[in-house]
C-alpha cells in the first residue's frame, strides 16, 4: 500500500514502521506523504486507541532527512515549502491519543525530531542519537529547535544543536531525550506491553489530559488552570 512506510493495526494498536531500511529510513518526499495518509487513516479511526513508529531494519530508526532531497541547493527553499505543505510533525503532536516511539539504532536529525512528536520514547540500550544540522550548515527544519530545548532544557540543546555531536542512550536518558532504555530483543515487547495499558484507558480522559498538557504548558499558570477545570468539567458532564 506504501512504499516507504508499512502500516498494520493490531486490534486497537496502530504501528508505522519506516520502511528504507538501506538508507536507515532516512526521511524522503515519499515517506512525508506516506505518513500523511497513514495518520490521516488514523485520525478517523476511533478504534485505534495507541500508535507506535518504529523502524525496519537492523541499522536504526531513522538516519534524518535524505539529503538528496532536502540538503541540496536548490531544493532546500522547495523542501521546506513541501514541509509545511504537509505538516506531519504537527499532525502527530495533535493526535488526541497515546503515542509511543520505539527507537534503535542510529536517530538522527529528523529521527529525533520525529521522536519528539511522540509521548513517550522507548530506545534500546545501543542507539545513538545527534542532530548534525548545524555543522551541515542548516538547522532543523522538523521542530527540533522548538521541541528539542523544550524536551531537554536550553543549555543541553544548544550544546546538541550547535555541535552535532553524537550521544549515546544512557546519555539521552540522562538528558530526558527519552523515557526508558531497553535491550535490543525486549523492546518491541516492552513496547507493546506499554501500548497496551495506554489502549485500555478512557479515551476521553487520555484526550483531555493530552490537551490540558499540551496547550497548557504554553500558557500562564491562571490560564493553564482554567483549561484544565473546562476540560475536567467536560469530563464529568
Amino acid at each position: 500500500m506504501f512504499d516507504t512506510i508499512k502500516f498494520e493495526t493490531l486490534e486497537n494498536i496502530a504501528v508505522i514502521s519506516l520502511n528504507r531500511p538501506e538508507q536507515v529510513n532516512a526521511f524522503n518526499v515519499q515517506m512525508r506523504d506516506d505518513l500523511w495518509e497513514a495518520l490521516e487513516a488514523i485520525t478517523i479511526d476511533t478504534n485505534i486507541r495507541t500508535v507506535i513508529f518504529r523502524g525496519e531494519g537492523d541499522r536504526g530508526f531513522c538516519s534524518g532527512a535524505d539529503l538528496t532531497e532536502f540538503g541540496t541547493t536548490p531544493s532546500r527553499v522547495i523542501a521546506r515549502e513541501a514541509r509545511y505543505a504537509r505538516d506531519i510533525w504537527a499532525l502527530i503532536r495533535a493526535l488526541p491519543i497515546p503515542v509511543i516511539a520505539a527507537l534503535h539504532g542510529y536517530v538522527i536529525g529528523s529521527g529525533i525530531e520525529m521522536a519528539l512528536c511522540c509521548d513517550i520514547r522507548f530506545s534500546t540500550t545501543d542507539a545513538i542519537f545527534a542532530l548534525p544540522e548545524v555543522p551541515l550548515g542548516m538547522i532543523p527544519f522538523a521542530g527540533g529547535s522548538q521541541t528539542v530545548p523544550r524536551t531537554i532544557g536550553r543549555p543541553h540543546a544548544l550544546d546538541l544543536l550547535l555541535t552535532g555531536r553524537r550521544i549515546s542512550a544512557e546519555q539521552a536518558l540522562g538528558f530526558g531525550l527519552i523515557h526508558q532504555t531497553i535491550p535490543q530483543e525486549q523492546l518491541m515487547e516492552k513496547v507493546f506491553e506499554q501500548a497496551n495499558i495506554l489502549a485500555s484507558l478512557s479515551p476521553t480522559a487520555v484526550a483531555s489530559l493530552k490537551k490540558a498538557v499540551n496547550r497548557g504548558i504554553e500558557l500562564p499558570l491562571e490560564h493553564a488552570l482554567e483549561l484544565e477545570r473546562r476540560l475536567c468539567i467536560n469530563i464529568n458532564d
